[in-house]
């Protein structure tokens, strides 16, 4: 079943008109940052959700049909922003605040104010705008599985960079996620830069 507006069409009838879908990507990653983004779609999208038909949660999606969600979300909303949170971060604060941290510097991106959000699972306490934590919201809510396509292609996109600097780790093929050649380049190489050396896989380099 693809996302719908009906969570901000409920808070249309609120009297809140600039509602923005809040994402991330890269969270469960051993490697790289946890990029957020936020998106507030256009009003001619919310009134023909059809132009958005290939949007839906990046992970039901592949590669060649992200980049043309991404095209899309780009072209029928008001308002994107993008940000991420390094691995060194990560480390520093866990995984949660800095996806949080991530998300709330994807919305004080936006160009303007926003009136209310639609984040996937989380809240953000920071915020009082009102918000609803949507488990799953990436599948059920068309704002946030485009903020859900902007933030992947974002994350992807950085850590395709990443591996032209660290070649050896296979980063643009895996992401950094905890795929088997991602496992045997971290035996060969030990941990990079960028590896998030506090998560479980990362911690035997940390006792050696």
């Amino acid at each position: 079943m693809a996302p719908t507006i009906e969570h901000e069409t409920a808070l249309h009838a609120r009297g809140l008109q600039r509602i923005a879908g809040v994402d991330e990507a890269g969270r469960g990653c051993w490697a790289g940052p946890v990029v957020a983004a936020a998106v507030v779609l256009a009003p001619v999208a919310l009134r023909n959700p059809s132009l958005l038909s290939g949007v839906d949660d990046s992970k039901q999606l592949n590669a060649t049909q992200r980049a043309a969600a991404y095209v899309q979300v780009l072209n029928f909303a008001s308002a994107v922003s993008a940000a991420a949170v390094p691995a060194f971060l990560i480390d520093a604060y866990g995984i949660l605040p800095a996806t949080r941290l991530a998300m709330s510097a994807a919305i004080l991106g936006l160009p303007g104010n926003v009136d209310g959000l639609l984040i996937d699972a989380l809240t953000l306490p920071e915020f009082t705008l009102p918000q609803v934590a949507l488990i799953k919201g990436d599948a059920r809510c068309l704002s946030i599985a485009a903020a859900s396509i902007v933030a992947k292609v974002t994350r992807d996109r950085l850590m395709i960079a990443v591996d032209r600097a660290f070649p050896h780790y296979g980063f643009a093929a895996h992401k950094g996620y905890g795929t088997a050649v991602h496992q045997q380049a971290l035996a060969l190489n030990g941990p990079s830069p960028i590896h998030r050396r506090t998560f479980k896989p990362l911690l035997i380099f940390e006792e050696a």
